[in-house]
């Protein structure tokens, strides 16, 4: 049976990208100008970034859509976490869609948007929850 082990996602500004996803706190190497780059997690997944140039280099056809097909979701440890991760992107710079609050399903949740669109989703268990 397939398993999955890594999400990809297409980027318009790899540089941004990177940086981005390093204040998730994400382990990605500072290349800004590769193609590609991966960040390993420690559940054995990884997330990968390929450049809008590679990707063409194989589907020269292929062109960015407007859509939100994909979104990532960023378990923190506690919901102060949610706050803090939540703070230090938006701090560096990156749009917040919705500020943390205490979801009724028992999650501290926030919002965040890639330098592409692509949602970002943290969260944490409600102490007591």
């Amino acid at each position: 049976m397939p398993e999955l082990n890594a999400i990809g996602i297409v980027v318009s500004d790899m540089a941004a990208s990177i940086r981005f996803y390093r204040l998730l706190g994400l382990d990605l190497p500072e290349t800004p100008d590769e193609g590609h780059v991966e960040a390993p997690e420690p559940n054995g997944t990884r997330l990968m970034l390929d450049s809008e140039e590679v990707v063409k280099s194989f589907l020269p056809e292929w062109s960015r859509e407007t859509g939100n097909q994909v979104s990532l979701a960023f378990e923190c440890g506690r919901p102060a976490d949610v706050d803090q991760v939540y703070a230090r992107v938006t701090g560096g710079g990156f749009d917040g869609e919705k500020e943390p609050w205490d979801a009724f399903w028992g999650q501290r949740y926030a919002l965040l948007r890639d330098p592409d669109g692509v949602e970002v989703n943290l969260y944490a268990p409600l102490e007591g929850s």
